[in-house]
């Protein structure tokens, strides 16, 4: 039995991204779909693909990222290698997003000290003021 495919509007629907969304992919050479005349046809090698571009946009992977992980798409070997990978960078995000966290805590701590100072600074030109 053939695999399913899909045109582009159907990956469009089936995904709720638009087709120029598919076509840059494609453009940056993260999808090569078979063509027949004008027609683009995609297997379902592809639609894992704009899968996991899709995921890894949303936990903030680059398109270098998700390109690498898609390269090493290799459903022979159950994908070890790219599922390796891809525990490889969640972590590293996780730790990205750890220090970040901190990175704003701190800032706003920062910001609570200038919030303070001006409120301090304010209240004693304005005592300064009524006082004149």
């Amino acid at each position: 039995m053939a695999s399913p495919t899909y045109s582009i509007s159907d990956l469009a629907r089936e995904l709720d991204i638009t087709a120029r969304a598919i076509r840059f992919y494609e453009e940056q050479g993260m999808l090569a779909p078979e063509r027949r005349g004008l027609e683009r046809i995609y297997h379902a090698k592809d639609l894992v693909a704009l899968k996991l571009i899709l995921r890894g946009k949303r936990i903030g992977f680059s398109l270098a990222e998700c390109r690498e992980l898609i390269e090493l798409y290799d459903p022979a070997s159950g994908n070890r290698k790219q599922l390796e990978t891809f525990m490889q960078k969640i972590t590293a995000r996780r730790e990205q997003l750890e220090q970040q966290l901190l990175d704003i805590e701190q800032m706003q701590l920062e910001l609570d000290t200038a919030e303070e100072r001006c409120r301090t600074a304010l209240d004693e030109t304005l005592s300064k003021q009524q006082a004149g």
